[in-house]
């Protein structure tokens, strides 16, 4: 069941990613999806780009995953990692641009990964031992 938890968790914190750029473009990482999913019902073709689909099927994976009696931890670490693609990148431009709200708005997302990682790491010396 924490598996669940921590799949829920990474997520929303996925949601919650914050970008900025030029003198009045801020948006949330989940005000930005709901405009790729309001274009791609009108032309799938103007937002076919892996930094577009590799996030968003991770973020199926991890949906996925919480409809599981229990969430299996390939789906999980691919989901995951299909996040981490968008979001460690946007952290990355936060830091270059010494952006202090960008790179916050990451923490609780990595907090939440070290966590599921930690968790399945510790079941699997478990099962070992």
């Amino acid at each position: 069941m924490k598996s669940k938890w921590l799949n829920l968790g990474i997520l929303i914190t996925s949601l919650l990613g914050y970008h900025e750029w030029g003198a009045d473009n801020k948006y949330f990482i989940f005000q930005m999806e709901w405009e790729v999913i309001t274009k791609m019902l009108a032309d799938v073709s103007a937002v076919f780009h892996p930094l577009i689909i590799l996030p968003m099927l991770g973020q199926i994976l991890l949906l996925i995953t919480l409809f599981q009696k229990e969430p299996g931890r390939l789906l999980t670490y691919l989901g995951t990692g299909m996040l981490c693609v968008i979001l460690a990148f946007i952290f990355l431009i936060g830091l270059l641009n010494l952006n202090i709200k960008v790179m916050v708005s990451f923490i609780p997302f990595i907090l939440i990964v070290t966590f599921m990682i930690r968790h399945h790491w510790l079941r699997s010396q478990k099962i070992v031992a």
